[in-house]
């Protein structure tokens, strides 16, 4: 063999083998790739301006603590709910500061994913979903919560989340804040010459639920966004089966975009809207398990343990 071809031949064994070395590595690491959970709480103290806030803890069906806040309307009576899911490096905290102004009138359930914030365990889109769907039921069983007007906001990755919720629960109402068609057409997308399909086991295809949704659908995009690019959010919507609008938010980005006052008022008004409409259906869970934290007084609110009903853009946000 002439000296060329033997160097043809070592180059292209060197590209196979770093090629197959990439390609185990992101196999290996995909959970870090996808998840990013943060601990840190993005507000220390947090507090509802417009609700009883109390911090609660929910076991999962397979026991694992998650931890996180229920914020009630301060009027009697039963009120319509909505329940967050946050993005791919979310601590979900500063929802309850902002609650007052996102979700007026409305009880409010934030708790984070397995992993994030004080909830144990491990991020997996199989868990997030279970965990969400528990979530609902335990919502449309507390006595200050409407069963029949539960609404699900999820942003980014969550958008991912309350989709697959709103296909498994009665949902009334779903807010996406900048969503994807699925997390493996954005992993193609950054993964071009690995066979990622293969790899990828949290997909979070939403694009695949979509048509399915009954709950009418209010998606909120970032006027500049380099880590959901619209053409995925196009992809999506095109599928959505009740879509009643799909706005952009000015002066926003895949950051910023949850905490301008500009989005949080479309948020409130579209919710406030859907809730004065007639209701769905009432929802029937199954509840087995349920934890509520008695409160003595808000700023010491005790947390108490709740038995329950028999887990993106892979860049940070």
């Amino acid at each position: 063999m002439s000296t060329h071809k033997k160097l043809a031949a070592g180059m292209a064994g060197f590209a196979s083998m770093l090629w197959l070395g990439l390609t185990a590595a992101v196999a290996a690491n995909q959970r870090r790739l996808v998840f990013n959970p943060t601990v840190e709480r993005e507000v220390l103290h947090p507090r509802s301006s417009g609700h009883r806030t109390r911090p609660v803890v929910l076991r999962a069906k397979d026991g694992t603590r998650l931890s996180g806040w229920l914020m009630t309307p301060p009027m009697p009576g039963s009120r319509p709910a909505v329940i967050y899911f946050g993005g791919r490096s979310e601590e979900v905290s500063w929802v309850v500061r902002d609650a007052g102004k996102l979700f007026p009138g409305m009880a409010v359930l934030a708790v984070n994913y397995r992993g994030y914030g004080d909830s144990q365990g491990d991020p997996a889109e199989a868990h997030m979903v279970d965990d969400a769907c528990m979530l609902f039921d335990w919502m449309a069983a507390h006595h200050h919560v409407d069963p029949r007007r539960i609404a699900v906001v999820g942003r980014s990755l969550g958008s991912g989340v309350a989709v697959q919720v709103a296909k498994e629960r009665p949902v009334h109402s779903v807010v996406l804040i900048t969503p994807y068609d699925s997390i493996l057409a954005l992993a193609k997308r950054k993964f071009r010459v690995m066979p990622i399909e293969y790899m990828l086991r949290h997909r979070f295809e939403s694009i695949k639920y979509a048509p399915t949704l009954k709950a009418p659908t209010f998606v909120l995009r970032a006027a500049s966004d380099d880590i959901v690019p619209h053409s995925h959010t196009d992809q999506l919507v095109s599928k959505l089966a009740r879509l009643i609008a799909d706005e952009t938010v000015p002066d926003s980005d895949h950051l910023n975009i949850p905490y301008l006052e500009d989005t949080q008022a479309r948020i409130a008004r579209f919710l406030t809207s859907q809730f004065a409409s007639a209701p769905a259906a009432i929802p029937s869970p199954a509840v087995s398990e349920i934890v509520v934290p008695a409160v003595k007084a808000p700023a010491a609110a005790a947390v108490a343990a709740l038995p329950v009903p028999p887990a993106l853009p892979l860049a940070e946000q």
